[in-house]
């Protein structure tokens, strides 16, 4: 193995290190760099009309906070109330549950044997108690690094400082890297750079999309079914369909679980799953193929992984980098196997050097 490979690995090697360890206050910056990216090709267009860059990202940049406050303004208030009648109705959830499973629990009672039954009480018991634990020990770490009121507070000052700051000097950073890099490997590293940004645009910028259609169309579905909180519900899992399947069964489960309580009869729960599934139809064949795309090269599974892996990490900042990083190394990984394809290593002594 070359220096230079065990420089670039040893580098590597050190920034996640430094980014694991300052994991709790990265947050606002990692948040404004992701602004200042999406927001660079709106600067750049504003350059070509005639602008200078600082008033381009002035201008961008009030205006993408401005929006940011009024939506949260308008929609905050209307998704809290959801939210917190969802959650004072769950106990009286829990108990109409056990009440309409009781009969099931007797029938169960007649057929097994009371150590079957004592196993089965003891199993669901042991696995409801992990669940527990699990989704506990995830909202703490997502929630680790620092009073949630403080990252907040963070958020809402230092995110549009840095994002402001990022977005002016967008084109001297990426030149200032650009000259940094080794001249001999240069053009490999900037097409595969281009390949990264193409796949991080294709995916987040047209899944951001997605969860907005898919939300408002559960919201407004599941409103005129006439499921209580049908509203967040159907939003908070649009919001969520970016982590692939999870988000959609997570919402069909919640809605399902609110339809047993609220509905007696067979069509309201043929309703409230036939909007998930029309939405799920028209997301697989309509939304995603036009506005993801189908070629950016991340797997549903190993989004899924990231998002995982990125959240038991690096909590909500790893939440945020998990997609990037994913694309980043899925080129990487998709360079170094084009690379071992020509190699005589696959091809047996015969190919390219």
């Amino acid at each position: 193995m070359s220096r230079r490979t065990l420089f670039l690995l040893a580098a590597i090697g050190g920034a996640g290190a430094l980014l694991y360890l300052l994991s709790g206050v990265l947050l606002p910056f990692v948040a404004g760099l992701l602004v200042a990216y999406f927001l660079d090709p709106v600067a750049d267009r504003l350059e070509r009309l005639g602008c200078s860059r600082t008033l381009a990202t002035t201008v961008i940049t009030v205006a993408f906070f401005a929006l940011v406050g009024v939506a949260a303004a308008l929609l905050l208030p209307l998704l809290q109330g959801q939210v917190m009648g969802l959650v004072a109705k769950a106990p009286a959830a829990v108990a109409a549950i056990r009440e309409q499973a009781g009969p099931l629990l007797e029938r169960l009672q007649t057929t097994l044997t009371e150590e079957q039954v004592a196993r089965l009480r003891d199993a669901a018991g042991s696995y409801a108690g992990e669940a527990a634990r699990w989704l506990g020990a995830l909202i703490g770490r997502v929630m680790s690094g620092g009073a949630a009121f403080f990252q907040v507070l963070s958020l809402l000052v230092i995110t549009p400082l840095v994002s402001f700051y990022l977005l002016r000097d967008w084109d001297r950073i990426v030149a200032r890297f650009d000259e940094l890099m080794p001249r001999d490997i240069a053009s490999d590293v900037r097409a595969q750079m281009r390949e990264i940004d193409r796949t991080i645009a294709a995916w987040v910028r047209g899944q951001e999309t997605v969860c907005v259609l898919l939300g408002a169309w559960y919201g407004i579905g599941l409103t005129l079914v006439g499921l209580e909180f049908g509203l967040g519900v159907g939003f908070l899992t649009g919001l969520i369909s970016f982590v692939p399947y999870f988000g959609m069964g997570l919402g069909l489960a919640v809605a399902l679980g609110i339809a047993f309580t609220q509905f007696s009869g067979v069509l309201p729960f043929a309703l409230v799953a036939g909007v998930f599934a029309a939405g799920q139809v028209v997301d697989a064949y309509l939304l995603t193929p036009r506005l993801v795309g189908e070629k950016v090269g991340l797997h549903p599974v190993w989004v899924i992984f990231a998002l995982l892996a990125g959240g038991a990490l690096f909590g909500f900042t790893g939440v945020l980098l998990a997609v990037p990083v994913a694309a980043a190394i899925g080129v990487v990984v998709r360079y170094a196997l084009a690379r071992y394809r020509d190699s005589s290593y696959y091809l047996g002594g015969g190919g390219p050097q």
